[in-house]
């Protein structure tokens, strides 16, 4: 009998998280500086399921296809990471934030640079 209202109890715990977890889903345009240090705004889209994310984000700044990756939502916490092919080999863009209502704000981590980034829900 307790282990099935500690089950119970589990499965409502997990339900009510779920239910607590920011809607993502949408067109966001993020910005962040550029290499010459004036912002840049590129348009990306989010699809979430739970708190599982794909993001797919415009070709890299030497052109390409682009890209679409998995990332995670947990509460306001978002994360996900990019992996691009340059001239210097791989390299990964890891993107961590936190969503505010129809607003994100984060870090992009790329080899030993952080850039800030904010992004608004189109």
């Amino acid at each position: 009998m307790k282990k099935a209202t500690l089950g119970a109890l589990a499965i409502l715990v997990v339900l009510s998280l779920a239910a607590w977890a920011v809607d993502v889903s949408g067109t966001w345009a993020l910005s962040r500086p550029g290499r010459d240090g004036a912002m840049t705004t590129q348009d990306i889209t989010i699809v979430q399921e739970g708190n599982k994310i794909k993001v797919t984000m415009p070709p890299g700044p030497r052109g390409g296809d682009p890209v679409t990756v998995d990332g995670t939502i947990e509460g306001n916490a978002i994360e996900w990471k990019v992996v691009r092919q340059t001239p210097q080999g791989e390299t990964v863009i890891s993107y961590k934030g936190t969503v505010e209502g129809d607003s994100m704000k984060g870090t992009m981590s790329m080899r030993d640079r952080v850039i800030e980034w904010t992004a608004k829900k189109k």
